[in-house]
């Protein structure tokens, strides 16, 4: 599906964690833009949520990471493998792959596990690394990617995604309270924000409703959607928490919502 050149779809492909849910799928988020289609993370049941979208495995041509844990790249390995199939022929389109520093060696340490079987034809993979030091970003064809690290793992970095129209789309990525997210979220027309636990659960490396409320309000952005939820969420009501910070546009995760700025 082809978007005209200055609209943004964004589809939840999973709005959970690393725990196992009928509801909810690891964390994963599919952005289409003019012709490209983007997918950020693929925990487990990545795929075949993407399927329930209405995408194929060979439409997507970038795969970006916020880090590396399982629930966050888990699937990496299986959709590689399925883009061989039946004998290599099925994607037309090269494949992206990014994420921050760190990544092409655990890529390589990939390989060494599974060798040919996640190598695609030669040209149809491209590797990218950020910068999750500081600042960074790139220009393609349909949309400008420009990340900042996050608080949660050394690799940890948040992505912008500005369509050629301006549209505008940050995913956070697993991360602490940081005011980098702010910068990167700055008059954004959409936040996915982490929300991982309630307010009196809060863990180091993640943040809560009213945390993530606080940074949608300082940077100003059009909606906010929480997303990440661990199960102990679903026993609070994590829209009064967040109202406890945020008053603009809100919604709360569900795999395969549909958002279109």
């Amino acid at each position: 599906m082809r978007l005209n050149s200055d609209k943004l779809s964004v589809t939840i492909l999973g709005s959970g964690t690393c725990v196992p849910s009928l509801e909810r799928s690891s964390c994963s988020v599919l952005i289409r833009t003019g012709g490209s289609i983007l997918m950020f993370d693929s925990g487990a049941g990545t795929m075949r949520r993407l399927l329930e979208s209405g995408s194929e495995i060979y439409e997507v041509s970038f795969v970006f990471y916020s880090h590396f844990h399982p629930d966050h790249t888990g699937e990496l390995a299986s959709f590689l493998f399925s883009n061989k199939y039946p004998d290599g022929s099925r994607r037309r389109i090269p494949l992206t792959l990014g994420a921050g520093r760190g990544f092409l060696e655990f890529f390589e340490n990939l390989k060494r596990n599974y060798g040919h079987w996640i190598e695609l034809d030669p040209g149809l993979l491209n590797i990218v690394e950020f910068d999750n030091t500081q600042g960074d970003g790139r220009q393609y064809d349909d949309f400008r990617v420009e990340t900042l690290p996050m608080e949660h793992n050394p690799e940890s970095i948040g992505y912008r995604i500005t369509g050629s129209g301006g549209a505008s789309v940050v995913y956070s990525g697993d991360t602490d309270f940081t005011d980098n997210l702010t910068t990167l979220s700055k008059d954004a027309d959409l936040l996915i924000c982490e929300s991982a636990m309630p307010d009196e659960l809060k863990v180091k490396g993640h943040l809560t409703p009213s945390l993530a409320g606080e940074i949608a309000a300082r940077a100003n952005v059009g909606k906010l959607v929480l997303t990440h939820f661990y199960p102990e969420c679903d026993r609070v009501d994590i829209e009064r928490e967040c109202r406890k910070t945020y008053a603009g546009p809100l919604l709360l995760a569900e795999d395969l919502m549909e958002i279109e700025i």
